[in-house]
């Protein structure tokens, strides 16, 4: 199987499976306990059908946005997501380079393996940085002076991980980092030795954004250990309320999926939140961001920017979430099943196909801009 006979997500997802050692494979693929939410994140979408217009004269369509002050070409953006060298050599480097692409706005997660300031030098496309909150608040005001002093233009706060979540996936291999295999897991490095190549040949493994305070080097401190031991339980929306004070500039809450919540971003001063259930990896059962999305949007819609993540596989289900009130839909397995597969090409040729999706689907629906979709195109079974 080739990249070129990749047409779709699970086309991607397969290369992928082909080419990572198992306990990599799964630790993208899997989600937490049954897994259900992790299923029911693209189902919901399944559940909505389109309504299209005809003869509404659609030669030419404008899938730009403007979400948190930032002007992209597409509605869609690449979520931040952690360990991206581990899965291909060039992890965030590919990823920001095809974002830049199609001008699009990328995320560094402060468990990322490239730093903030090397792609924010290296790109102008808009880049947002996302962190967890520490126990240590000095620490947490250090990581925002750094991504303000790296020109950052969005500040996002994950609040849905407060806590790793139940992913028996990882226990069965022993993925984790730095690696404790399992001897199951160790022969499912054994069958992948080009992986094994590719890692040992290039740069060493790092995270740049924790090199203080995270060691991979099977010393002090492990990922999950940098969940249970450093992260703060007891975060609270005062302590959020400081940072966005802080910040004084675009600042989004990922992880926020109760209206109630919704409301509490509004008053104090975010601009913007991510409908999000942690692609599935956190609290399983969890209600899915595109079945929140309308009654989130009609409550705070005016007052802060509603984006949503998670399950979205197809150029029409993008179209769904704005149809319901998104500004923009954020991806996250979508480009890293690509990015595992071949690079950056992989990521372009994701991206590529998902703007082209979008396109057609948009002159098909009879709409020649996105601010002409509504909540008319759609109906719910």
């Amino acid at each position: 199987m080739r990249l070129s006979n990749c047409h779709n997500f699970h086309d991607f997802r397969e290369l992928a499976r082909r080419r990572l050692p198992g306990p990599i494979f799964d630790y993208i693929d899997g989600g937490a306990d049954d897994e259900v939410t992790y299923r029911r994140n693209t189902a919901s979408f399944e559940r909505c059908d389109l309504v299209p217009d005809v003869l509404r004269g659609v030669a030419n369509v404008d899938l730009s946005v403007t979400v948190m002050g930032q002007r992209l070409a597409v509605p869609f953006y690449c979520s931040p997501t952690a360990l991206q060298r581990l899965f291909h050599h060039q992890g965030e480097r590919a990823v920001a380079a095809a974002a830049s692409q199609y001008g699009t706005m990328f995320g560094v997660s402060s468990l990322g393996t490239v730093s903030l300031e090397e792609l924010r030098k290296a790109y102008s496309t808009p880049q947002m940085y996302q962190f967890y909150f520490h126990k240590d608040r000095g620490l947490n005001r250090a990581m925002m002076s750094r991504a303000r002093e790296a020109g950052v233009e969005v500040m996002m706060l994950t609040v849905d991980s407060i806590t790793g979540g139940n992913r028996e996936r990882d226990l069965r291999t022993g993925f984790a980092i730095p690696f404790k295999l399992t001897l199951g897991g160790m022969l499912q490095f054994a069958l992948k030795p080009m992986w094994g190549l590719n890692y040992v040949t290039h740069e060493r493994f790092s995270l740049p954004q924790l090199d203080q305070h995270v060691h991979m080097d099977g010393g002090t401190m492990s990922i999950g250990r940098y969940f249970t031991e450093m992260l703060d339980p007891a975060m609270n929306w005062d302590d959020v309320a400081e940072m966005v004070q802080e910040w004084n500039g675009q600042f989004c809450l990922k992880g926020v999926m109760s209206v109630g919540d919704a409301k509490r971003a509004a008053e104090i001063g975010c601009t913007g939140i991510v409908l999000s259930n942690h692609g599935g990896r956190q609290l399983d059962g969890s209600r899915c961001a595109f079945d929140q999305l309308a009654e989130v949007v009609d409550a705070v819609g005016e007052r802060v920017d509603v984006m949503m993540d998670g399950g979205c596989q197809r150029g029409t289900h993008v179209l769904k979430a704005l149809s319901l009130g998104a500004k923009a839909v954020g991806l996250g397995r979508f480009y890293l099943f690509p990015l595992a597969a071949a690079g950056q090409a992989g990521v372009e040729r994701a991206l590529g196909l998902l703007r082209a999706e979008i396109e057609r689907g948009m002159k098909l629906m009879g709409r020649a801009s996105i601010s002409q979709l509504s909540r008319d195109n759609l109906r719910f079974r």
